[in-house]
């Protein structure tokens, strides 16, 4: 670059409108998000069938793959904790933690569950409880049922798959000094490959699958914001007219917390979420059935690790029913979808953590903060159904939504905690857009961690419209089938990807590791300036300053295109010096 043809770099740098990407993944993913948006509203009635048709087919034929993915992923992860590799530090022997481990777990928690457990803590065990799989319903048999597929759903299971994915990209990126980015895990399969559209292809496939992963929470979200709104106030009706303005709403606050960026703004609302969520938990805890619940608590964690092993290979083989596929699958492919946006999200605020401790953190940590959370409402509901006044089970079959609010108004301070309970929902709502957002931005850049502002905004905005159009095209329907179609493709990628982070790992053990070297750009000439910061796939700049804007000319000139590739054992070009890590180490 020349700085007297477009004025000095620096001004080059702080140009306001700014973008920052891999061309392929940024521009294909987004051409891709906004024709499903597009088609979603203005062809609105056909989706609708399609988005059933769709939701029928993949429940059908391949639960039982999501099933075994889940498994066997769980299997691999629990290995490592207890494994040879589990001392290994993510970023080297002398990294140290980025965040205090209050902060950590704060991050870890708002990022892997937030709305849903929100969500679904009431309505999912009254939902068992009155149509059990296998119990007698409205039993106390079915109660533990109920509260035993609850567990399942949210147990160990999703944050194993999160455990995974995020140990992969922060052991690549912090260990071996690839770009952050999923591509990079799969170097141990794919060589240099990685480079070109193979890599490009699980970029698009994960940006994908993260944005409707979060888009579905949102959606789940929005519509509870919704419920609780009307529920207190009898002028709010309940439709998508008031969704969509809530949406839009909340994105806001969301898009702002995003350019805050990860310190000063994801993190500080993540703290403030987990505070007042543990808040409206001891309330539920005092006011509600205090000892049923610390009964309960004991009790299911109990039933949860009898049954675990059936649970987690039930597939409906024998009762010809399917109840598995509205629950069990969706849950998983949900969670499938959610792992590139949860993993990649771990990855960045992990450094410094060994692999121990980081499973430790991951898995188990959060799995018993959920089933506590998911005991304390779970189980006043079923309290007040079984030995109270009733009618929660009738509550959650005509509105979903509107259960959490209906099961707080049996407690006293029904208003006040049915307040704090929407500002719990907004503000998980808000960190999960922000989340997502900084981690699609990550994917598209090419692996960049810092990217630009308005890159940050672009998507903030479009998991709001993905949301809102999801919701338009057929609501609970067409966000459970956005989770699970999206999620399907990206199983195969994770059963891959197990296999290449171990292939990693024993390279690692034995010393095999492998450099970095600066080689020409390959790949297709854009017309855009590319960019040299390591370590990063393909990035280009695209600038719009005013100085740009005086000599459109010399922004779209080529110029030599330098890009970072890896010297494996392959052979290919002359391999150069070891470059510095993170830790100053040599890679």
């Amino acid at each position: 670059m020349h700085d007297n043809e477009t004025g000095t770099a620096d001004e080059r740098q702080t140009g306001l409108f700014k973008l920052d990407v891999h061309p392929w993944v940024f521009f294909s993913s987004a051409a891709i998000i906004v024709l499903f948006v597009g088609l979603t509203i203005f062809f609105e009635n056909t989706v609708d069938n399609l988005f059933n048709l769709v939701q029928g087919a993949v429940s059908k034929y391949a639960g039982w793959f999501f099933v075994g993915t889940m498994n066997l992923i769980l299997i691999y992860v629990v290995s490592l904790l207890f494994g040879r590799f589990g001392d290994i530090r993510l970023g080297g022997e002398g990294a140290k933690p980025e965040f205090s481990t209050l902060g950590w777990f704060a991050m870890l928690f708002s990022a892997g569950m937030g709305i849903g457990l929100l969500f679904y803590g009431v309505a999912e065990p009254m939902f068992h409880y009155v149509a059990s799989p296998m119990a007698e319903p409205g039993t106390p048999a079915a109660a533990r049922v109920a509260m035993d597929f609850t567990f399942l759903h949210w147990g160990l299971h999703p944050w194993s798959i999160y455990a995974l994915v995020g140990l992969a990209l922060g052991f690549f990126a912090f260990n071996k000094g690839l770009p952050l980015s999923i591509r990079s895990v799969f170097y141990p399969l794919l060589g240099e490959r990685i480079y070109g559209p193979i890599g490009n292809v699980i970029d698009i496939m994960a940006t994908v699958a993260t944005m409707f992963g979060v888009a579905t929470s949102l959606g789940l979200g929005v519509q509870q914001v919704n419920a609780g709104l009307s529920h207190l106030l009898d002028f709010i009706p309940q439709n998508a007219s008031v969704q969509l303005v809530l949406i839009a709403g909340i994105t806001m606050i969301a898009t702002w917390s995003v350019v805050r960026g990860l310190d000063s703004g994801i993190k500080l609302l993540s703290q403030l979420n987990v505070v007042v969520a543990a808040l409206l938990m001891c309330f539920v805890l005092l006011f509600g059935p205090t000892l049923f619940i610390l009964n309960a608590f004991i009790e299911n964690i109990g039933v949860y690790v009898q049954n675990f092993a059936s649970l987690s290979t039930w597939n409906e083989t024998y009762n010809d029913t399917d109840w598995q596929n509205g629950w069990t699958v969706f849950y998983w492919g949900w969670w499938i979808a959610w792992s590139p946006f949860v993993g990649m999200f771990i990855a960045r605020v992990s450094y410094g953590r060994t692999i121990r401790e980081f499973i430790k953190g991951v898995l188990l940590v959060p799995t018993l903060v959920t089933f506590l959370w998911v005991t304390v409402f779970g189980d006043t509901a079923l309290h007040i159904e079984m030995f109270g006044d009733g009618g929660l089970a009738k509550a959650v079959q005509e509105n979903i939504p509107v259960s959490l609010f209906v099961m707080l108004e049996s407690l006293p301070l029904s208003e006040i905690s049915s307040v704090v309970a929407i500002i719990v929902i907004i503000t998980f709502f808000v960190t999960s857009s922000d989340s997502g957002s900084l981690v699609i931005d990550i994917i598209t850049a090419g692996g960049n961690t810092e990217p630009p502002v308005i890159q940050r905004v672009f998507w903030a905005v479009m998991e709001g419209a993905v949301a809102a159009a999801l919701l338009l095209g057929g609501g609970l329907v067409a966000l459970q089938t956005a989770a699970i179609s999206t999620g399907l493709p990206f199983a195969i990628i994770l059963l891959g990807m197990c296999w290449s982070l171990h292939l990693g790992l024993v390279h690692y053990k034995t010393g095999q590791g492998f450099e970095l070297g600066v080689q020409g750009y390959q790949g297709p000439e854009f017309e855009t300036h590319a960019t040299r910061k390591m370590p990063t796939f393909g990035r280009r700049q695209f600038w719009l300053t005013e100085a740009l804007q005086r000599n459109p000319a010399v922004a779209m000139r080529p110029r030599p295109s330098p890009a970072f590739q890896i010297e494996g054992s392959s052979g290919r070009g002359e391999p150069s010096k070891p470059t510095e890590t993170p830790t100053g180490g040599k890679s």
